[in-house]
């Protein structure tokens, strides 16, 4: 598959921009390289890029609303758990282009390639997707859909949380992937764009602050639940970042594909904790 990250996005402005973005421009990143949302991107450059991937998580958040919405009222008119969970699934996919499944399937190729860092890059950079894309995509796909099912079932409040939750914790593993100390595998794209822009002080904060504000939405279905969404979205993150250290060590850094298979693979081991127990 084409990495559509890795392509020019953006045309640099003219003038040298401040050193700081607002968090208006931040927003605008955010929402215009991660989302098909309607966002015109003011600024492509580092500042903004740092304060854009900070805000990931709110992109994110965004995304779950609207891939609830016709989930919930699928199952309120009896569509059944199921159905609801593969439209679902799908709306996230519809609002990225399919981005970061596009990413899943071209990093898992990347990664089973068994080549040298730059012949395995452009394994990545091809339009084809090969069978370690293929069995990835199916797998993360159906487990997705499967463990959300198993949140509706329970009830709609559930099923609910667990988009949105799945959504935000998919950008929050994208921000902790954008620490200073990453670096990308090659320039150009938005793997080079925003790799090592997010302080880590500042990408820890934003993940503890995400834990404890999934506990939050969590508490009034009881505190085993508070409990239980918050240890998604560690879980989900001990993931990613385990596929992120795999894959910096194989492509000597990340690229775009590696931020979609990133939030591919913390959103589903998100879902995947809320399924249990």
């Amino acid at each position: 598959m084409t990495d559509s990250y890795d392509g020019p996005i953006s045309t640099p402005p003219p003038t040298p921009p401040p050193e700081r973005a607002s968090l208006l421009d931040g927003v605008r990143f955010a929402f215009g390289t991660l989302t098909v949302l309607p966002a015109r991107i003011t600024r492509w450059d580092r500042p903004a890029a740092r304060t854009g991937m900070a805000c990931a998580p709110l992109a994110g958040l965004v995304v779950g609303l609207l891939a609830a919405v016709p989930g919930v009222l699928l199952l309120l008119c009896g569509g059944g758990p199921l159905l609801a969970a593969a439209v679902t699934v799908a709306v996230p996919a519809a609002l990225t282009r399919a981005l970061h499944l596009d990413g899943l399937a071209d990093t898992a190729d990347g990664l089973g390639s068994a080549k040298p860092a730059e012949a395995a890059l452009r394994i990545m950079k091809q339009s084809d997707i090969g069978p370690f894309g293929v069995v990835a995509l199916v797998i993360v796909l159906l487990v997705q859909v499967a463990a959300l099912s198993n949140a509706y079932a329970d009830s709609w409040i559930r099923g609910a949380l667990a988009a949105v939750l799945a959504a935000v914790t998919a950008r929050l593993a994208m921000t902790l992937a954008s620490r200073d100390g990453v670096p990308p595998a090659r320039p150009g794209g938005l793997g080079a764009a925003v790799a090592g822009a997010v302080p880590r002080g500042a990408a820890a904060a934003i993940a503890a602050v995400t834990v404890v504000l999934a506990a939050a939405a969590a508490l009034p279905l009881g505190l085993p639940y508070a409990g239980q969404y918050a240890a998604a979205v560690l879980a989900a993150l001990l993931a990613s970042e385990l596929l992120l250290r795999r894959c910096v060590r194989r492509f000597d850094g990340v690229t775009g594909d590696v931020f979609g298979a990133l939030a591919e693979v913390s959103a589903t081991t998100a879902l995947v904790v809320l399924a249990l127990g």
